[in-house]
């Protein structure tokens, strides 16, 4: 058996998952019976019973491959967790849909068996940088892999969001929300609200409004060299930011969000041959031939 090129693996297990709780102990011993060094969080510490387990955000000091598996949330927690580092992502699909995940189950152990030797091929995903200001001071930064959203925080009520693009007034949208996304989160919250698909390989941000009052307020599509800045018009604490839907906070009325085009971008491992076009048939049920 040929050595691998790839010594230290860090894993990222979605919590609560019985499914992972199946393939771990069985993927666990057979990452070390090829002698790779092992970095678990917490989730797949337990799954496999093992000791040693890392909090998430230290997984991937030192591993030269993170393996992921559950769904797309857990990818995003696990990007997050990279923090800028170029280590790429071998992100296994556990949960349903699953545009990032698009390794499958059945394919874990060949395709794992190529990344381990040095054969994989890398789908480089940009990131979203996200600033939080109130007045003159910077409350919190961000990067997402998919999207920043300003929400209503109340029921039933709209909210308003003045939009401007590199200084320029766009609008002022009286809607249930906004998404900016990225091409990679094009295909997710913003494709529900009517968002258009981007391909990744496209250097663009959408800027999405969600339900709004005005029905002729449409996408709009902007260069990711792009400076959005929203700013909030509401009463205090009925707007809410969201980045990549799992960490969020409560804006008061003046805030303003700044997104623009991370630095940073992930490498995800794709399956060989495996088109943009190929996940869309498949996840959206598109037609065949």
């Amino acid at each position: 058996m040929p050595a691998p090129v790839i010594e230290t693996v860090g894993m990222i297990a979605k919590p609560r998952s019985e499914h992972a709780a199946r393939i771990l102990p069985d993927l666990v011993d057979w990452l070390t019976a090829r002698g790779v060094k092992l970095r678990l969080d917490e989730n797949t510490a337990s799954y496999a019973g093992r000791n040693g387990a890392l909090p998430r955000d230290e997984v991937p000091q030192g591993a030269q491959l993170v393996v992921v598996l559950g769904g797309d949330g857990t990818l995003l927690s696990a990007a997050r967790a990279i923090g800028g580092r170029d280590i790429p992502l071998f992100a296994v699909n556990l949960g349903g849909l699953g545009f990032l995940t698009a390794i499958t189950v059945d394919e874990i152990y060949p395709q794992l068996e190529r990344v381990l030797l040095g054969d994989f091929h890398i789908g480089r995903r940009r990131m979203l940088h996200c600033e939080w200001w109130r007045d003159e001071h910077l409350l919190a930064a961000h990067e997402a892999l998919n999207d920043m959203v300003l929400t209503k925080a109340e029921i039933a009520r709209m909210i308003d969001l003045e939009v401007n693009v590199d200084s320029n007034f766009v609008c002022v949208y009286k809607a249930d929300g906004l998404i900016v996304a990225t091409p990679t989160g094009s295909t997710a919250y913003s494709l529900s609200a009517g968002g258009p698909i981007v391909l990744p390989s496209v250097a663009a941000l959408a800027i999405t409004p969600i339900c709004p009052h005005m029905l002729t307020n449409r996408p709009v599509i902007v260069p990711d060299e792009s400076v959005i800045v929203v700013i909030s018009r509401d009463e205090d604490h009925t707007t809410y930011l969201t980045i990549d839907g799992q960490v969020g906070d409560l804006l008061k009325k003046g805030d303003r969000v700044i997104c623009r085009r991370s630095e940073h971008s992930i490498s995800l491992i794709r399956p060989p041959n495996m088109m943009f076009f190929d996940v869309l048939r498949e996840k959206l049920k598109w037609g065949g031939r």
